[in-house]
């Protein structure tokens, strides 16, 4: 490489390489600002449930006897149900709402008060439509005229961090998900191994020294290379199969469980990393959903195993990171005939982190009530999600330019973020 490029046609070719979506495999892009750089605010990562995750056994209204007489198979045992089994029932909040008995590697979080549920979130959409909502909801708009870019896009590209890292965004996954979309360049991440320079030691030697020599000079392109050379340097030395996370905590054998792990590694290894996306797909359950056992149980599992671990593998910097949790809309409020639910319309949000208001349910509770139902018979919408998104914005991203990322809304404040009430 270095015999055959020059250090100004290696930039150019690099140059073409950060105008498109993703990056080539061996230059990372990802945790911590660099010291001496502008206030950044928390490293932000963002799940999608990707299939509208039903929300109603997610965040189980177990006080409201109209959830029980419209599931009548599908109903998540009330915690104090004789008829059930302790690992069959809910695990109570508050009194009223409870967590899917699945989620029970959550309640440490919950206690600790670093996990805030909003319940009946969700977005004005009433399509009921995967493609649209997920469309809408990562662009962060109400209508398909809006901008094209993404909601972190947007962020991103109106928050200057002075933060060089090419690791500063990245999405889990062979592709990057629509919400990082912008003019700041991301990655698709599979793997950190991705970012190592390969092969042997000594053709990792000769490629990392070539590397340096195209970097050699003071100009800001250089300066940059250099950067990009040392996160490069620190990726090497990181290895997912030999990771072992703090307090003991096992991250879930799957593709969430791995991507969750890794994105742990590259906060501790403060890359440079401001935001993660992952995706957990699998939630669009209209046949076999099953209640306390089933499809959506295994679906929680990993989800709440993953959490769990990703909170007690971070615990040294939660005050840090915020985690959100979001799908593209609920699910009907009756069962179906196939022992499943339908496309819905209210949904809920999960955040976590060290600064949330942590052990409460937010949100307006619209009740279940046949005359309470909105369209067909879903949950209604009382919290627009692009209020929680916005409110993380403000409040911990160091973003106020909340108008930019959301055009054409006018946000107000859920609470759902300490000191936001």
């Amino acid at each position: 490489m270095a015999t055959t490029l020059n250090r100004r046609e290696f930039l150019h070719a690099a140059g073409m390489c950060c105008a498109v979506a993703s990056w080539p495999a061996w230059m990372p892009r990802l945790a911590f600002a660099p010291r001496r750089a502008a206030p950044r605010g928390d490293t932000l990562v963002v799940i999608f449930l990707r299939g509208a995750a039903d929300s109603l056994n997610v965040v189980v209204p177990h006080g409201e006897e109209a959830y029980y007489q419209h599931r009548p198979t599908l109903g998540i045992p009330r915690p104090d149900d004789g008829r059930a089994t302790r690992t069959e029932r809910a695990i109570d909040l508050d009194g009223f709402f409870g967590l899917h008995p699945s989620l029970t590697p959550l309640v440490p979080a919950w206690q600790a008060g670093h996990l805030a549920p909003v319940h009946a979130c969700g977005a004005p959409d009433e399509s009921r439509s995967h493609f649209q909502a997920m469309e809408l909801m990562e662009r962060g708009v109400s209508d398909l005229r809006g901008p094209a870019s993404g909601w972190i896009g947007r962020h991103l590209a109106t928050l200057d961090t002075g933060n060089p890292s090419p690791l500063r965004a990245i999405g889990l996954g062979e592709r990057t998900p629509r919400s990082l979309h912008g003019s700041v360049p991301v990655s698709a991440l599979r793997s950190i191994t991705d970012f190592h320079l390969g092969g042997d030691a000594r053709s990792a030697s000769l490629m990392q020294s070539a590397l340096s020599s195209l970097y050699a000079g003071d100009d800001p392109l250089g300066l940059v290379g250099q950067e990009t050379l040392n996160i490069l340097g620190t990726l090497e030395d990181l290895d997912p199969a030999r990771y072992r996370p703090a307090q003991d905590a096992t991250y879930p054998v799957s593709d969430f469980g791995s991507g969750l792990q890794q994105v742990a590694m590259l906060i501790k290894a403060e890359v440079g990393l401001e935001v993660a996306a992952i995706d957990l797909g699998g939630w669009d359950t209209h046949f076999g959903q099953g209640g306390p056992q089933g499809l959506m149980a295994g679906l929680l599992w990993d989800l709440g195993q993953g959490l769990a671990a990703f909170h007690a593998d971070l615990h040294e910097h939660l005050d840090r990171i915020t985690i959100v949790t979001m799908s593209e809309f609920g699910r009907r409020v009756q069962e179906n005939a196939s022992l499943g639910t339908d496309h819905g319309h209210g949904g809920m949000m999960f955040l976590m982190g060290g600064n949330v208001t942590g052990g409460k349910v937010h949100g307006e509770w619209p009740g279940l009530e046949d005359d309470q139902l909105f369209g067909p018979g879903d949950l209604r919408v009382t919290v627009d999600y692009r209020d929680v998104l916005a409110e993380v914005c403000r409040m911990r991203l160091n973003n106020p330019l909340v108008e930019s990322i959301f055009p054409e809304y006018a946000f107000r404040n859920v609470g759902v973020i300490r000191g936001a009430g």
